[in-house]
């Protein structure tokens, strides 16, 4: 991995005092978070833990309850869960990565000659130029995943908010997918991941939010992916972290 960035720089995401209700349900209590600018951070927590509100708040999907999240730049690209997005668009692979660049289009709404590049790097990039041509449609999860990965990598965002990306990927993808996410860190991007992969998220991430409706942990991955940690952030589940399986039923706290 290339250096660290300047810690001096303002935080990309600042979240005080963060809360979500869903009816009677909270979906993030009172969450306090800064995410330094130009890291990679690994969401962690299971199902229903608040991973997608966190996101569809930063990106004002979702209005908070009380307290305030803030971005530091608007340039932000979000990547929601594969199985919430339509795939039976009639446009091709080109088409929906070029969608990436409409929000910075001029007046004219013309492509210029970087919104080509753009598009065109971003195909590249995931290995998408043989599907180019192909109708959205017509591909498979994984490869509508990668057009959607495609998409975002052509709005050239400073902040990418990625909701479970590797789900239903394939193992090239997914080491595309790694390789591209080291890339926007060199670039100096700040990149989040919801991910239940604990293993990638120890190995692969500079920092580490472990969540569950509430901020349990948040820190370099020697800090947050400790066993009591992920106890408490996966009450009443065993999960694995690599080779090591931590059967959390007998650390639960409540966490909720």
């Amino acid at each position: 991995m290339s250096e660290l960035p300047d810690s001096a720089a303002p935080p990309a995401l600042v979240a005080r005092g963060l809360t979500v209700r869903f009816g009677a349900t909270a979906a993030l209590d009172g969450i306090d978070l800064e995410v330094p600018a130009g890291r990679t951070v690994a969401v962690l927590g299971p199902n229903g833990a608040g991973k997608s509100t966190l996101f569809g708040v930063a990106v004002g999907l979702i209005s908070p309850s009380g307290g305030e999240i803030r971005l530091s730049n608007r340039r932000v690209a979000f990547v929601p869960q594969q199985l919430s997005v339509e795939p039976l668009f009639p446009v091709t692979v080109t088409d929906v990565v070029r969608m990436g660049r409409y929000g910075e289009l001029g007046m004219l709404k013309r492509f210029r000659e970087r919104d080509h590049e753009l598009v065109a790097r971003a195909i590249s990039g995931l290995a998408m130029e043989g599907l180019a041509a192909r109708r959205f449609g017509d591909l498979s999860g994984g490869e509508r995943q990668r057009a959607l990965l495609a998409q975002a990598a052509a709005q050239d965002a400073e902040i990418l908010l990625l909701d479970e990306p590797f789900t239903g990927v394939d193992a090239p993808t997914r080491e595309t997918l790694h390789g591209l996410i080291d890339r926007w860190r060199g670039e100096g991007r700040t990149v989040m991941v919801a991910t239940h992969d604990l293993q990638s998220a120890a190995r692969d991430y500079d920092l580490v939010l472990c969540l569950n409706r509430r901020l349990i942990a948040f820190g370099e991955p020697a800090v947050a992916c400790t066993e009591p940690v992920l106890s408490e952030t996966f009450a009443g589940q065993i999960v694995r972290l690599g080779e090591m399986v931590v059967d959390v039923a007998h650390h639960h706290h409540g966490a909720g």
